[in-house]
């Protein structure tokens, strides 16, 4: 765990976080990646691999797995789970945005 850690992850991502990764037996893997109009994207994966740098974000029963260089990005952050109707998906709220495109799938950080 990283002593500079700031990520917050609300009550009902924990939940269905949870759900997840207990039926899978697996933990989350949260990071960045290249790519979108906007130049970065949010990406989810389900994995047992845990490298050595890697930070792992504890809460209630759940861990979340961030490789150092996504971190940096994503420190600040907040993960929420929303459910409607006609969707449901994660969404990451973070301050360090700049701009996102027009979409919304992508994003341009501050400072970066």
């Amino acid at each position: 765990m990283n002593k500079f850690l700031n990520f917050k992850i609300n009550k009902t991502a924990i939940n269905k976080i949870n759900s997840i990764i207990t039926k899978h037996k697996k933990k989350l893997r949260i990071f960045i990646k290249g790519g979108g109009c906007g130049g970065i994207k949010y990406n989810f994966i389900l994995t047992n691999i845990k490298k050595k740098n890697d930070i792992c974000i504890i809460k209630k029963n759940i861990t979340i797995v961030i490789d150092p260089i996504s971190f940096q990005y994503l420190n600040g952050s907040y993960l929420f789970y929303y459910y409607y109707l006609e969707e449901a998906k994660f969404i990451i709220k973070n301050s360090n945005i700049k701009t996102t495109c027009n979409c919304g799938s992508s994003i341009n950080f501050k400072n970066f």
